[in-house]
């Protein structure tokens, strides 16, 4: 994801400025949010690359090759 410009992030921050309080909270979850589901991507990504070698015999075996050409 490429950086925002200086002046993309001044007219974000206005924006924000300008709603009412309770308004700025649901901002801030929906940031949240939207940072943890980032993170949960990643570490999906991660786990599922870490088990590849681990899976590598089950799913590369002779006796399974019938279902591979499934």
């Amino acid at each position: 994801m490429s950086q925002p410009k200086r002046s993309d992030d001044e007219a974000l921050l206005a924006k924000i400025r300008a709603l009412p309080p309770e308004r700025v909270a649901e901002v801030e979850d929906f940031v949240d949010f939207l940072r943890l589901r980032d993170e949960e991507q990643r570490l999906t990504h991660a786990a599922t690359k870490l088990s590849e070698a681990a899976f590598a015999k089950v799913w590369d075996h002779p006796d399974d090759a019938d279902y591979d050409r499934l």
